[in-house]
């Protein structure tokens, strides 16, 4: 069977010249390595208490769901300002070029809680250095962060390590 890695579409110069997009929708399709990704993203925390899962917009929230439904436990999305239809907390972060704000419902995560927080890729780090920050908040223990890639060279990684995070990544590939 081929590697997760090996089932990423490469798509140059999108969203802007310059830029390979890591497209996993066709790893998402493929049955056995979605299967085999979800795996791997928990295996490292197997013992681990784990009271719930954050994943974030928009495909944090298909694995998320996934990884949630695997260890029999709840999901909390976190999304762009507005998504979100009861009371929430907000948190903004940069963008490459200005800012966003991320919200998490305010019931969504109770003191001492065990967190995963789950995304696809990890770039700059700015959107899940927002999410902890909004974990934290709510005093919940970001116990790690999975994803299926890292861009090392954008330096998320190192961030959420500064945080006293945990970063898993499945794979990883050079450039933007």
């Amino acid at each position: 069977m081929q590697g997760i890695k090996d089932k990423i579409r490469a798509i140059p110069d999108y969203p802007k010249p310059g830029i390979i997009f890591r497209d996993i929708t066709t790893l998402l399709q493929d049955a056995r390595g979605f299967r085999k990704t979800i795996d791997e993203m928990v295996q490292p925390y197997a013992g681990t208490r784990i009271d719930k899962v954050v994943g974030i917009e928009a495909r944090g929230f298909i694995l998320g769901g996934a990884i949630a439904h695997q260890l029999s436990i709840g999901f909390v999305p976190v999304r762009k300002r507005g998504k979100l239809p009861y009371k929430t907390m907000q948190q903004q972060y940069q963008l490459e070029y200005g800012t966003d704000v991320m919200e998490i419902h305010v019931d969504a995560i109770q003191p001492g809680e065990q967190i995963l927080l789950v995304d696809d890729l990890i770039a700059t780090g700015g959107t899940a250095e927002a999410a902890i920050k909004l974990i934290r908040h709510y005093e919940g223990v970001v116990i790690g962060c999975s994803f299926i890639v890292d861009l090392p060279e954008l330096g998320g990684r190192k961030r959420l390590e500064a945080m006293d995070v945990k970063v898993l990544a499945l794979c990883e590939f050079d450039g933007h």
